[in-house]
């Protein structure tokens, strides 16, 4: 192949690349207009007029968009507004930026009220973390590590997790995972941790008595989005022997702070 057949093809492969680029970005703008523009529709000749696109380049973009759900036509009007995925991004964005400032104020005051540790765990795929903590003033308290990511089948906080994700979730979850023991006391046989989740998702909360931490105790109660997928989950813990005989009481005002957080993101219990 000669130098001028090399440069040449080499050109053409920027000049590919350079157009998709360019026709990404031209997506991007048309749904970045939406967020923009203070109308719940918009009409093609309204998004080339804004953007300086040909209608034919709009129509492209749109049916492109329409294809991913990120936008919605009304068939009589032909006016487009923003789709399913595009919320569902929103939604996302405004969990993982806005959950430990909306959950702060709670998690105070479950503190406060329980005397005890009050937590906020995120999920990452098939783990669990702490995202936040508000620790009591007492000499004897519960403090977690942050960031640590722990299994979904172990303690309070992961069952809560488990038992809203749904019946085909748990099964897969259950068929990738050993459930390895934490504690002696952790949940190890499927049958068994089938029965726990099915009792969680009955009373609406979880516990656990040194499943996770040998000598703490922990109740936790998930947090909903507006579609009602669980987000997070607040716990209360402490020490299990003081823990223990209180562990109704702090329930209650632990499912208080989790129906006010879920509140936050648009989330009505049935």
């Amino acid at each position: 192949m000669s130098t001028t057949t090399t440069a040449a093809s080499a050109d053409n492969t920027d000049g590919s690349a350079s157009r998709s680029i360019a026709a990404v970005e031209r997506a991007m703008d048309v749904l970045l207009l939406f967020g923009r523009v203070g109308r719940p529709d918009l009409g093609v000749t309204e998004i080339a007029a804004e953007l300086g696109l040909t209608k034919a380049a709009v129509h492209r973009i749109l049916t492109a968009l329409r294809n991913r759900d990120l936008v919605t036509v009304d068939p009589t009007t032909r006016r487009y507004a923003l789709g399913h995925a595009a919320v569902a991004l929103g939604r996302a964005y405004l969990a993982r930026t806005d959950l430990r400032a909306i959950a702060a104020p709670e998690l105070r005051r479950l503190s406060e009220e329980t005397g005890e540790t009050a937590t906020l765990s995120i999920r990452r795929g098939d783990m669990r973390l702490y995202a936040d903590q508000v620790v009591p003033e007492q000499e004897l308290r519960l403090e977690v590590q942050l960031g640590t990511p722990y299994p979904l089948h172990a303690g309070a906080s992961s069952k809560a997790f488990l038992a809203f994700l749904g019946e085909d979730e748990i099964e897969v979850y259950l068929a990738k995972h050993t459930l390895g023991a934490l504690t002696e006391k952790t949940i190890v046989d499927d049958a068994a941790l089938r029965l726990e989740l099915a009792a969680i998702q009955r009373r609406g909360y979880a516990t656990s008595l040194g499943e996770r931490q040998v000598g703490a105790a922990s109740v936790a109660a998930p947090v909903f989005d507006h579609d009602g997928h669980v987000i997070a989950v607040l716990s209360a813990a402490g020490p299990l022997s003081r823990f223990k005989p209180r562990m109704s009481e702090c329930a209650d005002r632990l499912l208080v702070a989790a129906a006010r957080v879920s509140g936050h993101f648009g989330y009505h219990a049935p």
